[in-house]
């Protein structure tokens, strides 16, 4: 038996020093707010822009690296992923023009990073999940080259013990494991930041998270996920999903998941969440501190904490209390996590007016929303929300149940307009954003509904790759106008024909709802499915879904010329599919060129071409679907 690993001491030591530097900066921070040091009676906000970078047939094009070189220092800086970048903007303080200047940030940055993704012949896209994405895109590989990215991916896979597991349903099903991080990169968000007075923190956090049902209802923009049609923002139950580091194991204890819309209302400061998240959670990482915060504190300076804000960072509230210094004045903020990004710039700004409004206007008017509903109410609403968009129910403040669409319409709307009234919001800019919320919600067409409503234009002849990228594509050809998603014409069936950019690689085009039999099913299994599904070809799995072998039009053709003229005695016998079945089956990675595939398939002179990923039959390609993408390529390589 080998020995026990000695412990690293080096690491013990590190552990140690970063849980007490974590402790003293929740010491510094509660007396900073005792001693009134924090910053107060100031209004600001801020916002994250995360993005996603598409190649020009709308597919995920991993080279944020790349376009980082060509920018300027300062607001642009990496994501989880090679296909995003996050885009910071400026605080702003709250008054007549603070709306219009958060727009012109979001679209002076965005310009910059699109003028270079031009030269890379690349597109950027706003929105909270991008449709084109597939197994193959959530590779290590794709994973951001830095130590704090791995280590990330090191720790929560550590942590859960076993492979990440996905399960969400809504039009369609999805149900995956995964093993890395890279389930996360799938989101992109609008993040608003919000500065409070610390001494009513709890009341405007508590605000934050009532405000939080109608205002994403009103915002969803992620209704689909790896070629499934989910939630309306499916963002929600992905990313608590993806960063859970509960394991089965641990089922039956009664522990809250990593990211969360939380469990109660704060009943005093801003240090009862804090207390909370340490309590329940371990540090991803140990970083020793740089800073003594009560030293510095003692000293008369302003720490930063660190060790405190390194753990705040991952703990993922959908609303997340944030502790900053701007200026050398340290302040708080709610840091609004749950909006995605897009569909365009007008939108993510009156998704913020809607929220600023209506917290502005709740604090004014009602001030301890805590005493009204119970807290479960109010989760339950964000969830419903996050499932159902405008088509939800939430409770709100009269204790009444309503539609998600009547409640903005005849309350929110309304409420939010004086807020940011009160606010000293110009009138002007307070009609143009919550025009835009209100002819949205009139409409239905969010940014979600507009996908799927694409979706169902397009019509049933695309396969989900192909029509996936195309819708990609067209998010990001009509977010460079800046028209609200409500004014979008849908995509269309004519706008995919004759389409081929859409088609490089075989997971764009290869047909994923397959049929299917097992090798010990009866042949006249097979003889039926080819009739009714108007098959040529159809693939043996066994129970494991792994393919072991494929029966064509000519296996089954061949075996009736053995047979001869069928008596109905030896008609009626069951003969299994292995006894016909092709067994060294030819098969092709689902992240392989479409060249690839076209060239194999005329080398080796067969008809089609099943698609394997992790050893799992995933797809099937065939000589059709190249006669119905034939583009330029092919052609010429027919004609050599």
């Amino acid at each position: 038996m080998p020995d026990e690993p000695n412990p690293d001491p080096s690491g013990d030591s590190r552990r140690r020093a970063y849980l007490k530097g974590l402790l003293r900066d929740l010491d510094a921070l509660e007396r900073m707010l005792e001693g009134g040091v924090l910053e107060s009676g100031v209004r600001r906000i801020g916002a994250e822009q995360e993005v996603a970078i598409v190649d020009r047939s709308g597919g995920p094009f991993p080279i944020a690296d790349e376009l980082l070189r060509s920018l300027p220092p300062g607001p642009f800086t990496n994501e989880l992923g090679r296909f995003n970048l996050e885009v910071n903007f400026n605080p702003i303080a709250v008054g007549a023009h603070a709306l219009r200047d958060l727009e012109q940030q979001v679209h002076a940055h965005l310009g910059q990073l699109r003028a270079v993704a031009r030269q890379h012949d690349a597109m950027i896209l706003l929105v909270g999940i991008m449709p084109s994405l597939s197994r193959d895109d959530l590779v290590i590989g794709n994973l951001t080259d830095k130590p704090r990215y791995h280590e990330l991916n090191d720790a929560l896979s550590r942590l859960r013990g076993g492979p990440y597991e996905l399960n969400i349903d809504g039009i369609d099903e999805l149900s995956i494991t995964h093993d890395n991080i890279m389930l996360e990169a799938c989101n992109t968000s609008f993040q608003v930041h919000f500065q409070v007075d610390p001494e009513h923190f709890a009341r405007w956090y508590n605000i934050a998270q009532l405000a939080s049902a109608p205002v994403l209802a009103a915002s969803t923009n992620s209704p689909v996920l790896l070629n499934r049609r989910l939630w309306s923002e499916t963002r929600i139950a992905l990313f608590q999903q993806s960063i859970d580091t509960r394991t089965a194991e641990t089922s039956g204890r009664r522990m809250p998941p990593r990211v969360s819309f939380g469990t109660d209302w704060v009943k005093d400061n801003i240090l009862e969440i804090f207390r909370e998240d340490i309590a329940r959670f371990k540090p991803l990482f140990y970083d020793i501190p740089e800073e003594d915060s009560l030293a510095v504190l003692r000293d008369g300076g302003v720490p930063s904490l660190d060790a405190l804000r390194r753990f705040n960072g991952t703990v993922y509230r959908w609303n997340r209390p944030c502790y900053g210094v701007l200026d050398g004045r340290p302040h708080l903020r709610i840091e609004n996590r749950m909006l995605p990004a897009g569909p365009t710039p007008i939108d993510e700004v009156a998704n913020t007016a809607l929220w600023l409004g209506l917290l502005r206007e709740l604090n004014d008017t009602v001030g301890d929303v805590a005493s009204l509903l119970p807290f479960d109410r109010v989760a339950q609403g964000f969830f419903a929300a996050a499932r159902h968009g405008l088509h939800a129910q939430i409770h709100w403040i009269d204790g009444e149940l309503h539609p998600a669409r009547e409640l903005i319409l005849d309350r929110i709307l309304p409420m939010s307009a004086r807020g940011l009234a009160a606010g000293g919001i110009d009138a002007s800019d307070i009609e143009r954003y919550l025009g835009v919320i209100e002819e949205r919600v009139r409409s239905g067409r969010t940014g979600s509904a507009w996908i799927i409503d694409s979706i169902a234009a397009a019509g049933s002849g695309h396969p989900s790759g192909q029509l996936y990228s195309r819708i990609s594509e067209g998010i990001a050809e009509r977010q460079l106008h800046n028209a609200p998603v409500h004014t979008w014409r849908t995509l269309s069936a004519h706008e995919f024909e004759g389409d081929q950019r859409h088609v490089s690689r075989v997971s764009q085009f290869m047909a994923t709802e397959l049929f299917t039999v097992h090798e010990d099913d009866v042949i006249d299994l097979v003889t039926n499915l080819m009739d009714w599904k108007h098959l040529r070809q159809i693939p043996v799995e066994n129970d494991a879904h792994e393919l072991v072998g494929l029966v064509t039009y000519r296996h089954l053709l061949r075996h009736l010329r053995r047979l001869g003229v069928a008596t109905e005695e030896s008609a009626s016998e069951s003969v299994p599919v292995a006894s016909i079945m092709e067994r060294n089956v030819i098969s092709i990675a689902s992240d392989a060129s479409s060249l690839e595939a076209y060239q194999l398939m005329r080398e080796r002179g067969i008809s089609c071409l099943p698609v394997i990923e992790n050893g799992k039959l995933v797809g099937m390609v065939t000589d059709e679907d190249f006669i119905r993408i034939s583009d330029g390529r092919i052609r010429d390589f027919l004609d050599s």
